[in-house]
């Protein structure tokens, strides 16, 4: 049977993303992350860059996503958080034939200690780019430095957004910024079903770590 959604924008990305193993599941054996937090699943964006033929993809469907929600003529310039974001950003500037500034996690402490690279016009309307987004904890972070510098910013995009996190929605939105990604863990856990990367019981076992991530703690590593 075809799956009807084979074609979507989101399903294409993360057809991308698992072939290029930007995106990986492991319930049998989760990963470790940096806080500790044990995960079945993982996500490194920054393996598009090595990739021209689905990074041109990536974002040509990115530039589409980003004039749907924001608009065509609504963008004076794009922003690319330090560091993962900013070949995003410059990819994405020059299709839209926008500017681009970068913007650092804090100032670089000499110079002009300039926290934005570029030249950043005054209330230029402008969007934030990162590669991904869990909690939107960093969003938040760059949105205040760049309102700072005197731009306006009511939109940011991420290539792969988690998702899981209703927080990340809320918190963004809650500072008057809409969210825009090209997919979700959700995504990537269809299009892996009906590719047959994943059995029955690790689709299960991904699915209960999605609804749940907060409690979720995975097979017993002592009987493995």
């Amino acid at each position: 049977m075809t799956d009807p959604r084979a074609d979507d924008p989101a399903r294409v990305t993360a057809r991308i993303l698992l072939e290029i193993d930007a995106v990986l599941f492991r319930p049998d054996d989760p990963f470790v992350l940096t806080s500790g937090r044990r995960s079945p699943v993982y996500v490194d964006c920054r393996r598009i860059m090595s990739y021209p033929r689905a990074r041109a993809k990536l974002m040509d469907l990115a530039c589409a996503r980003i004039q749907a929600a924001a608009g065509f003529e609504s963008l004076d310039a794009i922003a690319g958080g330090e560091t993962a974001g900013i070949p995003f950003a410059a990819w994405i500037a020059e299709r839209l034939g926008l500017p681009m500034v970068y913007i650092r996690k804090k100032p670089k402490g000499f110079g002009r200690n300039a926290r934005i690279e570029g030249h950043l016009p005054e209330c230029a309307r402008t969007l934030l780019v990162e590669d991904l987004a869990t909690d939107g904890a960093s969003k938040l972070s760059f949105v205040e430095g760049l309102r700072e510098a005197g731009a306006t910013v009511n939109h940011t995009f991420v290539v792969f957004h988690y998702g899981i996190f209703p927080e990340s929605l809320r918190s963004l939105g809650d500072r008057g910024v809409s969210l825009h990604a090209l997919a979700t863990w959700w995504d990537a856990l269809a299009e892996a079903e009906a590719g047959g990367r994943l059995d029955a019981d690790a689709c299960r076992m991904v699915r209960a770590f999605l609804e749940a991530p907060e409690s979720w703690v995975g097979p017993d590593p002592a009987a493995t």
